[in-house]
């Protein structure tokens, strides 16, 4: 890769960090609590991640470059969005590549990403950021919310 485009890209993810910076603060400060509970810390999907988070209905919640996550690992199976909508259980994705194309998205979107992910429809198959975290997760591309892609 040519050093120009590496240096790009160094710049764009510590501009990222920054933006999305308020939101990091925020989870980070909810891990920490939650680590006297049996929370535990550790580095994956381009996160900081605790662990065992033991507040909320399960799952993984993303909050700037930290990942709250009820479970032990983020190679657990989630099922998508638009399985679970239909009843199926059929196609899994493994959990954290879901929640990286989350930071990814924060990363761009910094404070913005809350107001516009409840905008386009919060935690649910019909949200764009929900549908774009799980192509990215089935794929490993298409983490950006915008354009929708065709129906197919």
């Amino acid at each position: 890769m040519p050093v120009l485009v590496r240096l790009a890209r160094i710049l764009g993810a510590t501009l990222g960090l920054g933006w999305a910076s308020p939101m990091t603060a925020a989870g980070l400060l909810a891990g920490l609590a939650a680590m006297p509970f049996g929370a535990r810390m550790r580095f994956s999907d381009a996160a900081l991640v605790f662990h065992r988070y033991p507040w909320g209905p399960g799952g993984a919640l993303t909050l700037g470059n930290v990942i709250l996550h009820t479970g032990g690992s983020l190679d657990e199976p989630a099922v998508t969005y638009a399985c679970r909508a239909r009843g199926g259980r059929d196609q899994q994705v493994r959990l954290g590549d879901h929640e990286r194309a989350h930071v990814l998205q924060y990363l761009v979107l910094g404070p913005l990403f809350l107001p516009l992910y409840f905008a386009c429809g919060g935690i649910s198959h019909r949200s764009r950021f929900e549908q774009a975290a799980d192509r990215y997760a089935l794929t490993g591309r298409g983490w950006w919310p915008w354009p929708r892609p065709p129906a197919s």
